[in-house]
């Protein structure tokens, strides 16, 4: 857990680098701090259900240890077939992944929760983008995935790297969503809380 000082109104209730990283383009000063929660999806739960559930989550676990901050929680989940996509966390797991994405649509629901413990005010928003993906070859999927081992992101694929390589096509309203901080949104939220943007 990292030391929160009183510098900045915001928190972002996660350790990625990759949302820090987009949440730094709004040039809205924040600090990190790890949620610590539990993802495991509830048996029949819906995609967009367990994405605002776990963002909602994420930030009133870090609300609950800084109840004067406004605290922003994500989760970004992937469905295809109306299977759930994770994290893979492996190389075995994120191969089995992309090979079900092959030749397929994917629908990537990414979930934000603004909130602010002491007062209980919460701001939400929910971003949906869909990719279709190529047909892809065994070979060809285990040289992405050895090029640009994507174990941390739902789907086993990053985007904004490689594997936009792997993309027929995306549909979307808001690119960074399917990056995992969809910024539209964000800034919204942020709007709505009266927090001062650049």
């Amino acid at each position: 857990m990292n030391v929160i000082s009183e510098r900045s109104p915001l928190i972002l209730a996660s350790t990625s680098r990759y949302r820090a990283a987009l949440l730094g383009r709004l040039g809205v000063p924040f600090e990190q701090d790890a949620p610590g929660s539990d993802e495991t999806p509830q048996p029949g739960e819906p995609a967009e259900t367990l994405a605002r559930r776990l963002a909602w989550a994420k930030a009133q676990t870090v609300a609950a240890r800084y109840p004067q901050r406004w605290v922003l929680g994500s989760d970004q989940v992937c469905v295809c077939g109306g299977e759930l996509l994770g994290k893979p966390g492996s190389r075995e797991q994120a191969i089995a992944q992309l090979q079900h994405l092959s030749g397929n649509s994917a629908r990537f629901v990414t979930a934000v929760a603004l909130l602010h413990g002491a007062t209980e005010r919460v701001h939400e928003a929910v971003d949906l983008t869909t990719v279709r993906f190529r047909k892809l070859g065994r070979a060809e999927i285990e040289r992405y995935v050895d090029a640009e081992p994507a174990f941390d992101c739902a789907g086993s694929f990053k985007s904004e790297g490689l594997g936009i390589a792997l993309c027929a096509a995306i549909e979307s309203s808001d690119p960074t969503g399917l990056v995992g901080l969809p910024l539209i949104a964000v800034r919204e939220l942020l709007t709505q809380a009266g927090l001062e943007l650049p």
